[in-house]
């Protein structure tokens, strides 16, 4: 088992919950049991254009956010198989068996899970098994994975790699319920957001989220909401 010691600390729904930035990851979770009412949302993706954007934070506060507060149980899974980086933020071992190993090998579940304490949220590192990115993600094994976590799990996040410079954010796309795509405020060209959708079925983009926004949208209800966040961060989501 892990602990949240010494974690990022910009993984505010684990090391500061009570903060005006954990807070607008409770608002993107009401959002998404909004949007989810009638279409089902346990397997999420998150992914963005291009590298940089924030996703993994996103990723990460957002299986977080579920895991606070509820009793079901919330799987993270890293995803993203060229450059994972879920282990080396929760500050776990890197080296550990995880999902390509669950994909290669077969191992169980429980075999490429850690429990993170102490919050309800159980993480999947990307793994140590090796082979063909593309094989491994269009094999049987992964849809028989999935549907073994959707009985285990109340929610899965998966945090999957940027869309444009490889496709297998278009290829997990296919295994979940709903995905969301992180873009860096003022930075994220529009462009390169529309070649994004492109790859991506309408039906499942749940929406956009917007992250690493400067403006002080805190500053805007200093005297309001001051005495709600009394050692508020104002990062924004």
């Amino acid at each position: 088992m892990a602990t949240k010691k010494r974690i990022d600390r910009r993984l505010v729904s684990l090391t500061a919950a009570g903060s005006f930035a954990a807070e607008q990851y409770q608002g993107l979770r009401l959002t998404l049991e909004r949007l989810g009412q009638g279409r089902g949302g346990q397997v999420l993706a998150v992914t963005s254009p291009a590298a940089g954007d924030g996703k993994t934070v996103t990723a990460i506060n957002l299986a977080g956010t579920l895991a606070r507060g509820s009793e079901g149980r919330v799987l993270l899974i890293d995803a993203d198989l060229r450059r994972p980086s879920v282990a080396s933020q929760l500050r776990l071992d890197a080296a550990s068996k995880g999902f390509t190993d669950a994909l290669i090998e077969r191992t169980s579940l429980e075999d490429v899970t850690t429990r993170l304490d102490p919050f309800n949220l159980s993480v999947m590192p990307a793994g140590t098994g090796r082979g063909a990115v593309h094989q491994m993600l269009r094999s049987t094994r992964l849809e028989r994975l999935m549907a073994e976590a959707r009985e285990r799990y109340a929610f899965i996040v998966l945090d999957t790699p940027p869309l444009l410079p490889v496709f297998d954010s278009a290829l997990l796309a296919k295994s979940v319920d709903g995905v969301l795509i992180v873009v860096s405020a003022n930075r994220t060209p529009r462009k390169l957001l529309g070649e994004a959708l492109n790859l991506l079925d309408p039906g499942k983009v749940l929406g956009i989220v917007f992250n690493k926004d400067v403006r002080p949208l805190f500053g805007y209800y200093d005297s309001y909401y001051r005495e709600y966040f009394p050692a508020a961060s104002v990062s924004q989501a």
